[in-house]
C-alpha cells in the first residue's frame, strides 16, 4: 500500500512511495509525531537521478524487516534536495562538519525540534570497510535515544549553535583587478596540464570557471606573466568535449568524471550541467572556436530533444542509472559497433571512439569518446545517426521530469544567448516557451514557487537562486527579443528578492530563504558556487545586468546593491577560486562596463540586422545589446536613440553615457574592441 509520498509532485518522491517505510513528507506535522511519539526524526535527503540513492533503496527502504525497524523507532522523513535546497543545506553542513565529508544519500538523525545529532551519507545493508550496517546504525540510534535521550538533546543543541558560531558573514573585502589576476594565476597553479580542468579525480566539468577565464581573456588578453586565461579554457573545453562525460552521439554532458581524464562519467545528466556549459561553450564559439560551435549546438539540440516537457519547460535530470545499471543505456563494446555497422564501420568507428575489446568501463565495455574530429564527415554523420538509432531502441534511463524555477532561468539565459550567437530562432521560442511557464504557473502572488511537475507547482517556496537565475534569463530574453515585459518581470523578482532575502544588518549579504519562509535550525546563507551559482553571486549578476538595462533610476540602486555583494566575495575568490567562479564572472563584467550596446531601426531593416549581429558577435561576456526601435519608450536603452539619416544606428554606451552613433557593421565592431 503507498504511503504518505503517494501525492507527491517530485518524482524523486514518488519513486519511495510504495516503500515498506511510513515516510512522510517534509512538514509541521511530521515532527509533531515525533514529539507525540517521543523519537528522532529519521531524515532521507537525496534526489532522482542519484545512483547511490538507488542503491540505498533497493538495499534497505525496500526491505521489510529494516522497514519494521524504521517504523517502530523512528519518523521517517523524505527530502528531495532539489525541491528543497534549504533543507538540504542546512543538514549537508551538519554532515559535513560530523564526518568530513558529504554526498547523497544523505542520512540524518535529528531531535523533534529538527536539531541534528547524528549524520551521514550511504550506509549499506551489510557492514563494510568499517561501516556499520543501516541496520546496525538504526539499532544503536534507537538505544542511544531510549538510554540518554537527554544526553542526545543537548548534543544536538551544541552541535546548532558551533554551526550557526561557524556561519558568521563573509567579511567585507575587495575584488578587484588584483583578485581577478590572482584568481587566474591560482587557477594556472591547479590546472591539469596533462588532461585538462583542475585538480584529480573525481573531476567536475568547472562551467562557471571556465565563463570567468573567457570575460577574463576578453577584458585583459594575455598578460606579462603568460599567465593566459583563454588557453586554460580551451584546453578545458576540448577535453571535456573529446571525453567520455560528453555524450559523442547525442549531446549533453554527464554530471562528472570518475577518472581525471574525462573517460568514465557517472552518467547522470543534470539540467543545471548542461545550461551553464551550454552558455560557455556559446562564449567559446562567439571568439571563433569551431568545436565550441558544435557542441554548443549539440548540446542545446539535446536540452530540446531530451529535457524539453510537454508544458515548455525543461526537466530536471536524466538518471545514472537503466534498469538499476549504471551507464547501461550509453556504452559499447566492439562486437555492438560491428553488429549495428557492419564490420568495416564498426571497426573504424571502434578507433575513433576508442572502444576497446578490454573496455574502459564494466564488463568489457567502453564508454564513447572522439579523441580527434574524423577526416570522413560525410561518414561520420552516417555512423553516428546509426548508432544513435540503435541506441534509441535500448533501455533508456529515467528522466525526473519536475520543472526546477533556477535551472530553467539557467537554460533560459544559455539558449537565448546561443540563439543570438549561432542564429537558430527555435532556441529562442524555446526559452521564451519556458519563461511563459514560468510566470504563469510558478509565479504566485508575485513570489515565486520552487518547481513543478506536469503543469502543476509544488508548495516549495522559490528561494535565492530560483529568483537570481530566472531574473538573468528574463534579461537575456529581454535582450534577444528587445520586449519590454521581459524586463519588466526581472525587475520585479529583483525587487522582492532585494525585499526579502537581503540581510539587513550586514549589507551585502543574502540569506538563502525569504525573510517569512519556513524556519528551520539554521537560516541558510552559503556564498558558494558549487555545481551551481550561488544564490547571493546569481542575484549579483541579475542586478548588475538589470543595472545595464532598466535605465538611469534603476541603475543606482541595482548596480549599489550588485557592488555591496560582490564586496562580500572577495576573500572566498582570492582563497579558492574554483568555488568562487560565478562571483568571478560578475566581477568581470563590472570591470568591463556597464558596456551597452544599443541598436535602433525597423524589425526587417537589413542594415539593423548587420548591426545587431555584430554587436552579438563582439560584445564581451557581461556586457548587454538589444535591438529596437528608437520610439520604444518601454526600453530604456533605446529611449531618445534616434536614427541617423532615417538609417539604422548603434549606440555604444558606458552607464547610459554613450559614444557618437555609428552606421556600420564595421564600425561598430572598431568601436567596441578599440
Amino acid at each position: 500500500m503507498a504511503n504518505r509520498l503517494a501525492n507527491a509532485t517530485s518524482p524523486y518522491l514518488l519513486q519511495h512511495a510504495d516503500n515498506p517505510v511510513d515516510w512522510w513528507p517534509w512538514s509541521p506535522e511530521a515532527f509533531t509525531e515525533a514529539r507525540r511519539r517521543d523519537v528522532p526524526v529519521l531524515l532521507s535527503v537525496g534526489y532522482a537521478a542519484c545512483h547511490w540513492c538507488h542503491v540505498m533503496a533497493h538495499e534497505s527502504f525496500e526491505d521489510a524487516e529494516i522497514a519494521r525497524v524504521m517504523n517502530e523507532n523512528f519518523v521517517n522523513v523524505k527530502v528531495d534536495r532539489e525541491e528543497r535546497p534549504d533543507i538540504d543545506s542546512v543538514y549537508m553542513e551538519a554532515t559535513q562538519a560530523m564526518t568530513g565529508q558529504g554526498g547523497w544519500p544523505m542520512t540524518c538523525f535529528l531531535t523533534p525540534d529538527g536539531e541534528p545529532f547524528h549524520c551521514g551519507t550511504y550506509y549499506p545493508a551489510q557492514p563494510m570497510s568499517g561501516m556499520p550496517s543501516f541496520g546496525q546504525l538504526l539499532h544503536a540510534v534507537a538505544q542511544a535515544w531510549s538510554g540518554r535521550g537527554e544526553d542526545v538533546r543537548k548534543a544536538a543543541t551544541r552541535v546548532v549553535a558551533q554551526l550557526a558560531a561557524q556561519r558568521a558573514p563573509l567579511p567585507e573585502s575587495i575584488l578587484d583587478e588584483d583578485v581577478l589576476a590572482g584568481a587566474v594565476s591560482r587557477l594556472h597553479a591547479e590546472f591539469d596540464a596533462v588532461h585538462g580542468g583542475f585538480g584529480g579525480a573525481p573531476k567536475f566539468p568547472p562551467s562557471m570557471v571556465l565563463e570567468f577565464l573567457l570575460r577574463h581573456h576578453e577584458r585583459v588578453g594575455i598578460p606579462e606573466d603568460g599567465h593566459s586565461a583563454l588557453e586554460l579554457a580551451e584546453a578545458t573545453c576540448s577535453a571535456m568535449a573529446r571525453g567520455g562525460i560528453y555524450d559523442q552521439l547525442a549531446g549533453g554532458f554527464a554530471r562528472y568524471s570518475v577518472d581525471s581524464a574525462w573517460v568514465v562519467p557517472h552518467f547522470e545528466k543534470m539540467l543545471y550541467d548542461n545550461a551553464l556549459l551550454l552558455r560557455t561553450y556559446v562564449h567559446l564559439a562567439r571568439l571563433g572556436d569551431s568545436l565550441g560551435e558544435r557542441v554548443a549546438r549539440e548540446t542545446a539540440e539535446f536540452l530540446l530533444h531530451d529535457l524539453r516537457t510537454p508544458e515548455g519547460g525543461f526537466a530536471a535530470s536524466l538518471d545514472a542509472d537503466t534498469e538499476g545499471v549504471e551507464g547501461l543505456t550509453y556504452v559499447w563494446t566492439p562486437d555492438q559497433l560491428r553488429e549495428v555497422l557492419g564490420p568495416v564501420d564498426g571497426e573504424w568507428a571502434a578507433q575513433l571512439f576508442e572502444v576497446t575489446e578490454a573496455g574502459t568501463f564494466e564488463n568489457g565495455a567502453s564508454t564513447l569518446q572522439l579523441k580527434h574530429d574524423p577526416d570522413d564527415p560525410a561518414r561520420w554523420r552516417r555512423v553516428r545517426d546509426s548508432l544513435r538509432e540503435a541506441r534509441d531502441q535500448r533501455p533508456q534511463p529515467g528522466k525526473d521530469d519536475k520543472v526546477v524555477t533556477a535551472w530553467n532561468g539557467m537554460a533560459i539565459t544559455a539558449l537565448a544567448e546561443a540563439a543570438e550567437v549561432l542564429d537558430e530562432p527555435r532556441w529562442l521560442d524555446a526559452a521564451a516557451k519556458a519563461a511563459e511557464l514560468l510566470l504563469e504557473r510558478h509565479l504566485i502572488d508575485d513570489r515565486l514557487r520552487r518547481t513543478s511537475r506536469d503543469g502543476v507547482v509544488g508548495t516549495a517556496a522559490g528561494v535565492l537562486d530560483d529568483y537570481g537565475c530566472f531574473a538573468d534569463g528574463l534579461l537575456a530574453l529581454h535582450q534577444a527579443t528587445g520586449e519590454p515585459r521581459w524586463l519588466e518581470a526581472a525587475c520585479s523578482l529583483l525587487d522582492t528578492a532585494l525585499e526579502q532575502f537581503a540581510d539587513a544588518d550586514h549589507p551585502g549579504m543574502f540569506h538563502d530563504t525569504a525573510a517569512d519562509a519556513e524556519s528551520l535550525v539554521r537560516r541558510p546563507s552559503d556564498p558558494t558556487d558549487n555545481a551551481s551559482p550561488a544564490g547571493a553571486s546569481a542575484i549579483a549578476s541579475a542586478l548588475l545586468t538589470a543595472a545595464a538595462l532598466a535605465g538611469p533610476d534603476a541603475t543606482a540602486r541595482y548596480r549599489a546593491a550588485a557592488e555591496r555583494a560582490l564586496a562580500r566575495a572577495g576573500l572566498l575568490a582570492q582563497r579558492a577560486p574554483r568555488f568562487a567562479g560565478h562571483w568571478l564572472s560578475v566581477a568581470e563584467a563590472r570591470a568591463h562596463g556597464p558596456l551597452q550596446v544599443a541598436v535602433v531601426g525597423e524589425a526587417d531593416d537589413a542594415d539593423r540586422a548587420a548591426l545587431l549581429a555584430a554587436a552579438r558577435r563582439s560584445v564581451p561576456g557581461g556586457a548587454v545589446a538589444l535591438a529596437g526601435k528608437p520610439e520604444a519608450s518601454r526600453v530604456p536603452l533605446l529611449a531618445g536613440r534616434p536614427l541617423v539619416g532615417g538609417a539604422a544606428a548603434a549606440y555604444v554606451c558606458r552607464g547610459y553615457v554613450c559614444d557618437r552613433p555609428v552606421t556600420t557593421a564595421e564600425d561598430l565592431i572598431d568601436s567596441l574592441t578599440r
